[in-house]
Order: C-alpha cells, then sequence, then structure tokens
C-alpha cells in the first residue's frame, strides 16, 4: 500500500540528504560520547552533564532519522565505513581541553544544521511536510544547544548585540 503521496524520483533526493544527516549524527553522537568519558579539569561536572544531554538526544534523533527514510520507503544506511565516507563531521582523538571541546562541538552544530537545511530544501521540492516538520524541530533543538555551549564559552564581561536597546 502507498501511502504517501509523493514519487519516488521526488523521494530519493530527500533520502540522499536524509542518509547524510543520519551519518552525520552517528560520527557526532560518537565525539560526544568520547568527550563525555574524556572530559577533566573544572569543568567536569557541567560537561559530563551536557555531553551526556547531547549524545542521549541525538541517539534519540538517529533512530528518528532513519525511521523517517524508512517512512519514505527506502532502507537507511546502516554501517560505519559508510557513513564515515559521506559525514562532514570529523572524529576527534580524546585529548581536548573543555573549550576545544565546545568549540569542537559547536563547528558540528555547524555542519549540522547546514546539513539540516540541505534536507528541508530537498523536502519542500518534493512536498515532504513530514520530513519539513521533523526537522525543523532538529533546528530549533540545535540552535538552542548552541547557543548554550557558546555561551558557557563566554566570558561573563562579554556582550551580546545590543543594537535594539539602543535604537
Amino acid at each position: 500500500m502507498d501511502y504517501l503521496n509523493i514519487k519516488d524520483d521526488e523521494r530519493m533526493p530527500v533520502v540522499v540528504e536524509l542518509n547524510k544527516l543520519l551519518a552525520d549524527y552517528h560520527i557526532y553522537y560518537q565525539k560526544l560520547r568520547n568527550f563525555h568519558w574524556n572530559i577533566l579539569g573544572k569543568s567536569f561536572f557541567d560537561l559530563h552533564i551536557k555531553f551526556e544531554e547531547l549524545y542521549t538526544d541525538a541517539q534519540v534523533k538517529i533512530d528518528e532519522i532513519a525511521e523517517r527514510i524508512l517512512t519514505l520507503r527506502f532502507h537507511p544506511m546502516s554501517n560505519l565505513s559508510d557513513y564515515l565516507n559521506i559525514t562532514s563531521i570529523e572524529e576527534s582523538s580524546e585529548i581536548k581541553s573543555d573549550l576545544v571541546m565546545v568549540t569542537l562541538i559547536l563547528k558540528d552544530h555547524k555542519k549540522l544544521l547546514t546539513q539540516m537545511s540541505t534536507v528541508i530544501s530537498k523536502a519542500e521540492e518534493a512536498k515532504d511536510e513530514g520530513t519539513i516538520d521533523l526537522i525543523g524541530a532538529y533546528i530549533r533543538d540545535l540552535e538552542k544547544a548552541s547557543w548554550m555551549l557558546d555561551a558557557w564559552s563566554k566570558k561573563a564581561s562579554d556582550k551580546l548585540n545590543q543594537e535594539i536597546l539602543q535604537s
């Protein structure tokens, strides 16, 4: 039974980009686990908990992305070697300072957000509202997590844009 109102050839570009996002999330997830296990120093308690929160969220998203691909009637990629071939996220050694770890995660967030925008673009072309809705929520969540990590990395004396307040 075909429950979708989207033809296979219209779904294929969405699935290709969802598989790239799936690959990106797998490598991002593992990097978060790595950092969670290997964080040291005065930020240990804060970042150990934050990295666990982020990888738990990533684990849920990995499953949802794969299930969305299945909903679109394709099989998701599932081999780490395939993920490593198409991901835009780079692996990282475990020996990093807390600030470097957060900086690397923020760079990964930017790559994930870029890939999510690509998925949405392809989904819009296919009129795939389910994928648009799913990924739109992911963008909101990742932007919020990025804001929090970015705020953590700032000095208390840093300021945000106050232009609107001065107008």
